[in-house]
């Protein structure tokens, strides 16, 4: 009866985390657009800042292209916080 149980919550868990994972994609994909939007709407950046944005944006379509959509996420993340600070109006 244990076995069947602790067996039910592996099961259970690895049902539980496909999700997770999948969502992490969806996020990065969704952020590296909205870093691409934001690229394309705003041509009087700095060059200086453009270029950040640029190696940060190709570090995480590296690790999209990896498969580690955990470091895109993260990589991404940060510059739609720069993104956020740079321009509060958009959404």
């Amino acid at each position: 009866m244990k076995l069947s149980a602790i067996a039910g919550l592996f099961i259970a868990g690895a049902l539980l985390t496909s999700p997770v994972f999948a969502a992490d994609k969806d996020l990065c994909a969704g952020n590296l657009q909205a870093i691409k939007d934001f690229v394309t709407s705003q041509p009087s950046l700095p060059e200086s800042s453009m270029n950040n944005i640029k190696a940060d944006q190709e570090k995480a379509m590296a690790a999209q292209a990896a498969g580690n959509d955990k470091d895109c996420v993260e990589i991404t993340s940060g510059l739609m916080t720069k993104m956020q600070i740079r321009n509060p109006t958009r959404n």
